[in-house]
């Protein structure tokens, strides 16, 4: 982060020269007068090549990201995995997953190369990979959300939709808001894409009214139903919205018919 610029305070200056008319003489006649002190000045220390690759990545210059990172030490498992990461967001997966893996080498016990690795395979569709990889990093870091979330994902890919919403639920438990995260180019990846989206939102619609967040789950209820979801039934049965359902906003999303996008 790039530290604030400061000056000498404005106030430091009127407290020195307060009262000089009546004092000069005094000070005079006591000593003689002391040279003026130059005020040193401040200077920002320059970035180091990880700070200055995180705001190339920020600012989406993955490319020129990749060239700063490669100034940093190269024996930092964090460093791989960040330009594994610039690679995975230009959709160089083999590229990518070259530096996750380096970094994992680095480093075995870093997490967050691992649950990305399981990213690259579920951009390539090997689900079960994905889901292994996911495993393994929460070994490593059992309190993670986002890598909870993606491990719902991939059995979710796969059709598990029990053990699913079992790893979303989770999630949800141990953060909230791990569903509204967007991805700030951190160092790990949480997947967003499911190819049947309709189905996806009717779970986190369960996920969300389990955990008694009532708003998102009636969001989540009308996205399903706009893309698609077509098993009203399971809405009028499922446990998990008894809640919802004597609430105006639930009954008026079963008479709505809307757009499938």
């Amino acid at each position: 982060m790039v530290s604030a610029r400061y000056s000498v305070p404005a106030a430091v200056f009127l407290v020195s020269c307060a009262g000089l008319a009546q004092e000069t003489k005094v000070a005079y006649e006591s000593k003689p007068p002391a040279a003026t002190e130059a005020v040193p000045k401040t200077s920002n220390p320059p970035l180091a090549p990880e700070q200055r690759g995180d705001i190339l990545m920020a600012r989406k210059m993955y490319r020129d990201a990749i060239e700063v990172y490669l100034q940093a030490p190269q024996n930092s498992a964090v460093i791989w995995n960040k330009m594994g990461i610039a690679y995975h967001q230009m959709l160089q997966f083999d590229a990518a997953m070259k530096r996750y893996q380096r970094s994992h080498k680095l480093d075995p016990k870093y997490p967050e190369a691992i649950n990305n690795l399981g990213t690259i395979y579920y951009a390539e569709k090997h689900y079960g990979q994905a889901s292994r990889c996911y495993k393994r990093a929460l070994k490593l870091s059992p309190q993670s959300a986002s890598i909870y979330s993606n491990l719902g994902t991939a059995y979710f890919a796969e059709k598990k939709y029990k053990e699913a919403a079992v790893a979303y639920d989770t999630a949800l438990r141990l953060d909230p808001e791990v569903f509204e995260h967007h991805n700030a180019y951190g160092v790990l990846l949480q997947e967003r894409s499911v190819a049947e989206r309709a189905k996806f939102h009717y779970y986190l619609a369960k996920t969300y009214a389990k955990a008694g967040q009532n708003d998102r789950a009636l969001l989540c209820i009308r996205k399903a139903l706009e893309e698609g979801f077509t098993e009203r039934k399971k809405l009028l049965e499922d446990p998990e919205f008894a809640n919802l359902r004597d609430t105006p906003e639930f009954k008026e999303l079963l008479t709505l018919e809307p757009r499938v996008l």
